[in-house]
């Protein structure tokens, strides 16, 4: 598929997003370790986040979806699933439920599209296997489909090497199906939500911060957890890209209900550094602070960013757009995480910057970004979702074609009819 973006307009208009994708994640993979019925309200019915549904239902679980609220019954004892397990473009998904598999007995395979295939999981699966999972896959296990066969697993006391929410996860819910505590450590915290979410249900999990590490400790379960009852809040990620249209079209983006989690809204406060006006309002405050978010555009200046990338690491390609109009010369350092998401966004988002003649340079572990005047161009997204809504929003400035565009359904469903609100574009479904 190609979108045309043909132009934009300013505009002051209200952005309610689809829910969470991190969050709604998580709701179906922790409501296994319950033994009452889950109830969730505004769970993200998007492609990757049913697929995690899916094998929740798989792996025994009852769900029943009124079109509102989604209920989550999860069985006395997960069973081996009769079909391999597809998790669709999500590595949130396979690398989640390698680390919860990992310390149930049974034997599951994992697998995903073409894009996740190629997306390295050793980052995760070493890890387990350091504590006794058994888990292989293509290329020595670094590639899916992944086999695991589950059973119990040793406590641990691991040093990440790198702050990653996925890495993190899966160690969390293996410590749970450990023998005795465990203890894990991150260079610097990445997104909390696991943890926050199961210390809600119940899990014993203690987490500090000292010198700058995050170090939790991971208590096994004695007991099955309390079952959710959530309403899943927005996602801050999805909206981000309108808060990057208000702010380079000199515009009003109120952006509703959505966490409000320090973890997430780095991005935004990058956006504020650079110029940007933002103001956030705090609703509520239960598993996790939820409000809104108000953008209003400005004229944006140039800059740097080491610091916090796994709370901004997602929004760095649409905050590169950002930079591409900024006065000023924009460095992004230390995120070689980058080159391993859906695509390597690091080159993607510098190749298609330069095919729009805006003066750029990449690194190993980021790039830097003179702004200026972008042109038309014709960016291929390697059917990457953000890169693709990405370039769609600098195109409210001079029009842009992005090939394989379809993967935009498959995280963010909606926003084909929020984009509708501030940008004149088509869709070519035959290319």
């Amino acid at each position: 598929m190609i979108l045309e973006v043909v132009g934009g307009r300013k505009f002051e208009e209200e952005f309610t997003v689809d829910a969470d994708k991190s969050i709604s994640h998580r709701c179906a993979i922790f409501s296994l370790l319950t033994e009452k019925e889950n109830v969730i309200q505004n769970y993200l019915r998007a492609e990757d986040t049913l697929n995690s549904l899916e094998i929740a239902k798989s792996l025994g679980a009852e769900v029943t979806d009124n079109g509102d609220v989604i209920t989550i019954k999860a069985p006395e004892r997960l069973q081996e699933a009769e079909d391999v397990l597809y998790c669709g473009n999500s590595g949130t998904t396979i690398r989640i439920y390698m680390g919860l598999l990992a310390g149930i007995d049974g034997f599951f395979v994992l697998t995903g599209d073409q894009y996740l295939r190629k997306r390295p999981m050793k980052r995760v699966a070493e890890p387990l296997r350091s504590i006794g999972a058994k888990i292989d896959g293509r290329k020595n296990g670094d590639l899916a489909p992944l086999a695991v066969r589950g059973g119990k697993l040793k406590s641990f006391n691991y040093k990440s090497k790198i702050a990653s929410a996925q890495v993190k996860s899966a160690m969390i819910l293996a410590a749970l199906n450990a023998d005795k505590p465990s203890y894990y450590e991150e260079p610097i915290l990445s997104r909390d939500h696991t943890e926050r979410m199961l210390k809600g249900m119940g899990a014993e999990l203690n987490s500090t911060i000292e010198n700058g590490k995050c170090k939790i400790i991971i208590n096994p379960l004695q007991k099955k957890l309390n079952p959710l009852t959530i309403t899943v809040p927005n996602d801050p990620s999805s909206a981000f890209f309108f808060a990057v249209a208000a702010a380079i079209t000199d515009s009003t983006a109120v952006i509703k209900n959505v966490t409000l989690n320090p973890t997430r809204i780095e991005s935004y406060k990058a956006l504020e550094k650079m110029g940007a006006d933002i103001e956030y309002v705090l609703k509520e405050d239960k598993y996790e602070p939820i409000g809104d978010i108000i953008v209003k555009g400005a004229k944006l200046k140039a800059i740097e960013i080491s610091e916090n990338i796994p709370w901004l690491i997602d929004e760095l390609p649409a905050l590169a757009m950002a930079m591409a109009v900024a006065e000023g010369t924009s460095t992004v350092k230390n995120a070689k995480e980058l080159r391993v998401k859906e695509s390597d966004r690091i080159s993607t988002v510098i190749n298609g910057l330069k095919a729009c003649e805006i003066e750029a340079e990449e690194f190993e572990d980021g790039y830097k970004i003179t702004g200026g005047i972008p042109k038309k161009a014709q960016i291929d997204s390697h059917g990457d979702h953000r890169i693709a809504m990405s370039f769609a929003v600098l195109g409210l400035l001079c029009g842009m074609k992005i090939d394989k565009a379809e993967s935009i359904n498959t995280s963010f469903p909606n926003f084909f009819k929020l984009f509708a609100k501030i940008a004149d574009y088509k869709v070519d479904d035959d290319n």
